[in-house]
């Protein structure tokens, strides 16, 4: 059997692409230094999948910001607005014309907002939209996949296969940006420049290529099944000699089975970390001339592997057509992996016996090919890892299991409802309509980080390091009130990551130095990982929101990460149920949120970015995990008496079919992105007839750009045609981490002046 993987994390082991990309889109460094780097991580990747034995090494994996955006940009599916970033500065590459596609672009005369960004199925990595047209056209634009199959073909001793989105995925990956078609209507002008670059890449010495179709596990209609029929079916035509892999992963095929084993490919791979229960049918239907990449090693998380139970599906399929005709696999790119456990220096040795990053997942593909082959030993060393953590007392915890097995629908449920405790909560903070607020985290400077960092070497003493954070929240809470925010925040300066804080305060939680992984083009992210029962053992944030609403007059809204988010962007426990750690966590945010009202806080935001990420994929398992989903917020959010003030975050996510569960979380105020879809996510909220308050998002903060204050004014303008005026809110996406002062403060002045000038506007409408 050949061992395949299906994609390598990219941003190198010490975030050298993030820190280059950074440097060179502040001027710092040029772009041939920018791909020197790029070339170094591509080299160091194949050079430890080809070490590890892997057979299949990915190419065309590696991205600057995002694979989706990469296939846009190869298939010319380049939006008009963006022409002038190479026709007005004939300076600018195709690099630069990629990054405005990512970025936005507000230079050189030009103000060009940025695509789109969403969540990758339900994983917290972030893609880049694409854009479709009626009249859209598509052409072979830029040639990196190409180059970069030339460039591996050098650097592999057996032909690398190149990785693509495949032709059904990408449309459906994208929107129609304006009414009378369907984007899969598009397929018959995309299918030629497919057939293209596949027929360029069987010329250059391709032998097997990778077409991802991750839809083919999702529900689909019967129009796009044909697409895959008619997809596949010229590509087999057109393409004669090319071994074709689809790769399918996150979830089975189900009623997909029969259409994506009898497409004409040469294999089809499953993942069987997600989906084990998928293999029977597989086999069963699978044809004589399909091959199987099984899917058996975890790419999403970072527990070792159980070799009996791969070995189980791998020998079951072995018995049924063949090892000639199977791969072993990852479930799915590694992107999502932390590089390497070797790293890792500080974990408790008994934890790190449990644990594997990317490249302990290639050795794991390696010892199973190795067992199979007679290594008894490798199993023997396996099997002692596994029950080591079955039975560690390090995991389980009696009183939180008890807890846990306590909660009363009492518990779920604020004392009255959402109408009357509006009508408390005005009252109490006489706020002016489309009052003005942020989601949270100001810039974390260099000088903020830096700060943390010495703290961790030793080089300032806890007590110099707390002293410098409050001198950072005083000076953002003076900013805010010369801006003229209404409700203040105290700018989580203390915090590294909105998840990874608080597993370092949690009881069950594990930190790593290294273990970063890709969330969105530079933004990278250090997953805690969840190893036992969770329990707070003392307070979070109670110091820091107490000490900012001390040094000013105006609220200061409390700041915490909501329990299904910190599941969501952890790496999770796969010994128990997903909802029972989830409920775990929520009752240590409901102790959190307690203790901040009794800390004279009076608004408590509960950020749950990823309650829309954390849907099953099929329709038919939404409602079994809504009810726990939506029940945990409740339980973390209905500790507080009626005055005080529940809000919650939520960004790009298509709301439309879980509208009523959104509202069934009972928030006093939700806050969501809605700047780059130009407010089309409000219209579910409208034909809901949401009734609690809402602040859509005018500021696109994944943007270098500063909007406009008539920009804001016509987003705004959208909301009120949708929404009750006395229940909008004026804020920006997401929380301002990433984004550096100079432009924080402008696009928030203009922010502030856009909710004055429609306030305006109401009173003259009602003088």
């Amino acid at each position: 059997m050949q061992k395949n993987n299906l994609g390598y994390p990219r941003i190198g082991a010490r975030r050298e692409l993030k820190k280059a990309c950074e440097r060179y889109w502040s001027g710092k460094i040029d772009r041939e230094e920018l791909l020197s780097v790029a070339e170094k991580l591509r080299r160091q990747n194949w050079t430890v999948q080809q070490e590890a034995g892997i057979d299949l090494v990915p190419c065309n994996d590696f991205s600057f910001y995002d694979q989706v955006l990469d296939m846009s940009l190869s298939l010319g599916a380049i939006p008009k607005r963006y022409t002038p970033v190479l026709t007005q500065n004939r300076e600018n590459t195709e690099l630069d014309l990629y990054f405005a596609m990512a970025r936005g672009y507000q230079k050189d005369g030009l103000d060009i907002t940025a695509m789109e960004m969403t969540k990758w199925f339900d994983t917290n990595y972030h893609y880049i939209v694409p854009e479709f047209y009626k009249e859209q056209e598509f052409k072979w634009f830029s040639s990196k996949i190409t180059e970069e199959f030339t460039e591996a073909k050098k650097a592999v001793k057996k032909t690398p296969k190149p990785v693509l989105i495949g032709p059904v995925s990408y449309l459906l990956l994208g929107k129609e940006k304006e009414e009378g078609f369907h984007r899969i209507d598009l397929l018959k002008k995309l299918l030629p420049v497919y057939v293209e670059i596949l027929s360029e890449l069987k010329a250059l010495g391709a032998e097997w290529i990778q077409l991802d179709e991750p839809f083919l596990s999702l529900d689909l209609t019967e129009k796009e099944k044909e697409a895959y029929k008619t997809a596949y079916e010229a590509i087999a035509k057109a393409c004669k000699g090319i071994n074709i892999m689809v790769a399918t992963y996150f979830e089975e095929p189900g009623d997909n089975t029969a259409l994506a084993v009898s497409l004409p490919v040469s294999a089809l791979h499953i993942d069987l970390v997600r989906a084990p229960q998928q293999l029977d049918a597989i086999l069963e239907a699978a044809p004589e001339s399909l091959s199987l990449s099984l899917g058996v090693v975890d790419g999403r998380n970072i527990w070792k592997n159980n070799y009996e139970k791969s070995l189980d599906y791998i020998r079951k399929a072995i018995d049924a057509i063949g090892e000639e005709r199977l791969f072993i696999a990852p479930s799915c790119s590694l992107l999502h992996t932390p590089y390497d456990l070797d790293a890792e220096t500080g974990i408790d040795p008994e934890i790190k016996n449990w644990l594997a990053f990317a490249k302990q997942k290639l050795g794991e593909i390696s010892d199973l090919s190795d067992i199979l082959e007679g290594n008894e030993g490798l199993l023997e060393e396996n099997r002692k890892a596994i029950e080591s953590r079955r039975i560690s007392s390090q995991i389980h915890k009696q009183e939180v299991k008890d807890r846990v097995a306590a909660i009363s629908e009492k518990d779920t449920t604020r004392h009255v409802g959402f109408a009357l405790r509006q009508k408390i909560q005005k009252n109490r903070f006489g706020l002016p309509l489309y009052p003005t607020t942020t989601i949270g985290s100001f810039p974390q400077t260099t000088d903020i980080r830096r700060l943390r960092a010495r703290l961790k070497k030793g080089e300032l003493t806890r007590a110099e390091y707390e002293a410098r954070i409050e001198k950072a929240t005083i000076e953002a809470i003076r900013t805010q009130e010369k801006i003229g925010l209404d409700v203040l925040v105290h700018g989580e300066f203390e915090r590294n990551d909105m998840v990874e804080y608080f597993g370092e305060l949690l009881e069950g939680f594990l930190f790593t130095r290294n273990g970063w992984v890709q969330s969105y083009g530079s933004r990278c992210v250090k997953p805690p990982i969840i190893y036992g029962d969770v329990s707070r053992p003392e307070d979070m944030t109670v110091r820091w929101s107490r000490f900012a609403q001390q040094h000013t007059d105006r609220i200061v809204k409390g700041m915490l990460t909501g329990p299904v988010t910190i599941l969501q962007w952890s790496f999770v426990r796969d010994d128990q149920a997903r909802s029972a750690t989830t409920f775990q966590i929520a009752l240590a945010i409901r102790d959190e949120v307690v203790a901040l009202e009794k800390a004279g806080i009076s608004m408590i935001q509960i950020d749950e970015p990823a309650i829309r990420e954390g849907l099953p994929l099929r329709k038919k398992d939404w409602p079994a995990y809504l009810n726990w989903a939506i029940g945990a917020f409740r339980i973390a959010a209905s500790g507080v008496q009626d005055e005080t003030q529940i809000h919650t975050h939520m960004c790009y996510s298509e709301f439309n079919d879980i509208i009523e569960h959104i509202a069934a979380m009972d928030a006093d105020v939700i806050t969501i992105e809605t700047s780059r879809s130009q407010m089309e996510l409000l219209e579910a909220f409208a034909d809901f007839k949401y009734p609690n308050e809402i602040g859509p998002g005018v500021y696109d903060i994944h943007s270098p750009r500063v909007p406009t204050v008539e920009e804001m004014v016509t987003l705004l303008r959208k909301a009120s045609a949708l929404l009750p005026e006395e229940n909008i809110w004026v804020n920006p996406d997401c929380g301002l981490k990433t984004r550096k002062w100079e432009e924080t403060e402008a696009a928030l002045t203009n922010m502030v002046q856009a909710a004055k000038k429609i306030r305006e506007k109401v009173e003259q409408v009602v003088s």
